[in-house]
């Protein structure tokens, strides 16, 4: 776990669209890498591949990901392949594979983690929107992340949007770890 975990050690967290931004891995690294850390993990074959996949979307890599995530027909595969669409942008074609994720089981952990830095921030309508009753609301965060990605979204915003998104992808590479 903690190897994977270190291939998402970069100096800032992926930005809300496509990138590329400085201090990424180039794919071929990551891939030579993976594979090596892939071949001792106990995992299923689609775990390994979503984990794959995330780890490259981490990376700016979109279209190496998406290639990945599309094969993947299941709630895990949906859920990488809701993200790399929020991040294309395209708002919509994410809204429909979060519709396709349901209530994730990774979710507990990101509602965990987003309350604590939202409350730190004393962003208590950011954590209202996006936690209701204890639960993530994916659709609220789409909507935040194309709120700020125009003319309404203030630099503070997007940082904070993107550390959630970073609470996002490492919640979902413990849940692909930790299973079997």
């Amino acid at each position: 776990m903690d190897g994977f975990k270190k291939l998402l050690a970069t100096s800032d967290p992926p930005e809300l669209g496509p990138g590329p931004r400085a201090g990424i891995q180039s794919e071929a690294e990551l891939n030579a890498t993976l594979d090596e850390r892939l071949k001792q993990a106990k995992l299923p074959t689609a775990k390994q591949q979503l984990i794959r996949a995330l780890v490259l979307l981490w990376h700016d890599h979109l279209e190496a990901a998406h290639v990945i995530a599309q094969a993947i027909e299941n709630s895990d595969g949906a859920f990488v392949h809701g993200i790399i669409h929020r991040r294309e942008p395209d708002y919509g074609n994410a809204k429909y594979w979060f519709r396709r994720v349901g209530q994730h089981a990774a979710f507990s952990e990101l509602v965990s983690r987003a309350s604590v830095l939202l409350e730190s921030k004393a962003e208590n309508d950011l954590r209202d929107n996006l936690i209701s009753d204890g639960e993530w609301d994916a659709f609220a965060f789409i909507d935040a992340c194309e709120n700020a990605a125009g003319r309404r979204g203030s630099a503070d915003r997007q940082r904070l949007l993107r550390e959630i998104q970073a609470i996002e992808s490492e919640a979902l590479l413990n849940w692909l770890c930790r299973q079997s």
